[in-house]
């Protein structure tokens, strides 16, 4: 315990001041949001709250990537409200519990380093969906409810006053460290403005007109649901769902956070971290969540680098909600509209805009459907999958056609058909195209020097062609196979008859006097 916490405070590592005073900036840039998310999922204010102050202090304790923030997110919300609606809240903790099960098997496995299979397109459209999320989910604070529940835009003074606090919080974020970095500017922004809207007796939106924040410490609770098959049935795909735009987001703002610190977070660390929260949460009535990269980034602008500025946001969020509730519904949701458009400049990546004519068509093409899926279905996992299934559809099309003969006969006769590029399942029919049975020698040899066999569609590539040859009285000979070209053909020998000598490097397939398998 005691190194536990050495580690945690280690004074050579961290400044003590800014972790601090980013953790609490973080900690009132949480409350409105998830509150909001609360409402979204149909579920009580306190359920957010409870959520993001348990998620975020597990996950800051034992997580891979210090300096990142996790809590309720809209993403998860959006996927709860049909389960919320259709089976109730308990039903809700209960796919929490298996999400969080899912979490820790995936990190357990060492799963997490799949997400090195996410292109830098991906990347750049997952960002830059994000941030206009970000910027588009503030618009609602400029809109007013009417009498019929309708939301209609604000007019006059109060969209006046309202453009007038948020532009003034802008300005502070942006202009302060010129002027002094002693304290994070974002935090001088929000009681800046709230100071200005209290005594100025100014009428204006605060975090109170969302929702009450007050309450106690969460209680634990079981989940109150029959513990049988239906049950599973009918949590088990929104806590498999959950799980993966939990780890998908959680692991790509990790990666986002290594970026802009230069250090490097751990992957598996962060979905076991990302489980326990979300097991946790799924006893203590919470919703469920994983990384937010708006608060990550607001946290690590701030100063906050190490565990201290997370558990400190967490602890913060938490005494909110027992003593300071009063005084944080009195905080003006302009001042956390400005910071959470500053959060979205800072996340759009402004570069990805200079290589439309630098890049291949394709990787832009991939970056802009990335960011649209973002942006019109919020569903950051899903555009993420999407985007990772084009580039591979891509890269496969484009290695395909790299698949190339360099045809000679020698002086003894033999007709040598030298392979370019890899031998898989989409070069596989070009690769058939190459040969031509009927005109050739006796004799050919297939010279794999500059090409490899990848699967099971390349091996099934090479029983075709061979065959052909063979039911033509033709041998073929193949030659500088790959070692790991030729561990796939010993391993298919009850497919296509492999048969090579120990002591000839050129292995070949020789077919007289063999009878093939599928005859």
């Amino acid at each position: 315990m005691t190194q536990m916490f050495y580690r945690l405070f280690k004074p050579t590592q961290v400044n003590l001041k800014d972790e601090v005073l980013s953790g609490l900036t973080v900690a009132l840039a949480l409350v409105p949001e998830a509150v909001a998310f609360s409402l979204i999922a149909g579920v009580s204010p306190l359920v957010g709250l409870y959520t993001a102050f348990i998620i975020g202090l597990i996950t800051a304790i034992m997580g891979g990537r210090p300096g990142m923030i996790s809590g309720a997110t809209g993403a998860i919300a959006v996927v709860i409200v049909a389960l919320v609606a259709q089976h109730g809240v308990e039903y809700l903790f209960a796919a929490v519990v298996l999400m969080g099960l899912i979490q820790i098997v995936v990190g357990v496995l060492k799963l997490g380093k799949l997400i090195r299979l996410v292109p830098h397109p991906v990347m750049f459209g997952f960002v830059n969906g994000l941030a206009i999320v970000i910027a588009m989910s503030q618009f609602d604070q400029f809109k007013f409810v009417t009498p019929e529940g309708a939301l209609e835009w604000m007019s006059g003074n109060p969209m006046y006053i309202m453009i007038g606090l948020v532009a003034l919080t802008m300005v502070i974020i942006k202009y302060l460290p010129k002027l002094t970095t002693a304290v994070p500017s974002a935090l001088v922004a929000i009681l800046t403005v709230s100071l200005i809207v209290i005594f100025g007796d100014i009428n204006t939106r605060t975090v109170g007109d969302l929702a009450s924040i007050s309450g106690g410490l969460p209680e634990f609770h079981l989940p109150m649901v029959a513990l049988n098959m239906e049950t599973l049935m009918i949590i088990l795909p929104y806590s498999a769902i959950m799980a993966g735009i939990g780890l998908i987001e959680s692991l790509l703002t990790l990666t986002l956070i290594d970026e802009i610190t230069e250090t490097r977070g751990h992957g598996n660390k962060e979905c076991i971290a990302q489980g326990v929260a979300n097991v946790t949460t799924g006893f203590f009535g919470g919703m469920g969540g994983c990384a937010m990269i708006g608060q990550s980034l607001i946290n690590v602008n701030a100063g906050g680098r190490s565990r201290i500025s997370g558990i400190v946001a967490s602890l913060g969020l938490l005494a909110f909600i027992l003593f300071l509730s009063t005084y944080i519904e009195m905080v003006p949701m302009a001042a956390l509209v400005g910071l959470m458009f500053m959060v979205a400049i800072g996340t759009f990546e402004w570069a990805s805009l200079k290589v439309f004519r630098k890049v291949p068509a394709h990787d832009v093409f991939v970056m802009v459907i990335v960011t649209l899926i973002t942006v019109l279905l919020h569903n950051l996992a899903l555009a993420v999958l999407i985007g990772v299934v084009i580039s591979a559809l891509v890269f496969s099309w484009q290695n395909a056609k790299r698949i190339r003969a360099r045809k000679y006969v020698d002086e003894n006769g033999l007709k040598h058909y030298e392979m370019y590029g890899p031998l898989f399942f989409a070069s596989a029919m070009a690769f058939g195209q190459k040969f031509d049975p009927i005109n050739d020698p006796d004799e050919i040899i297939i010279d794999f020097q500059e090409s490899r066999i990848v699967d099971h569609s390349g091996i099934d590539a090479i029983h075709k062609v061979t065959e052909r040859y063979h039911k033509l009285g033709k041998t073929v000979y193949i030659r500088h196979l790959s070692s790991s070209s030729r561990v796939l053909l010993e391993k298919a020998e009850t497919i296509i008859n492999v048969n090579y000598t120990d002591d000839d490097p050129s292995f070949k397939i020789v077919f007289e006097n063999r009878q093939k398998v599928s005859s």
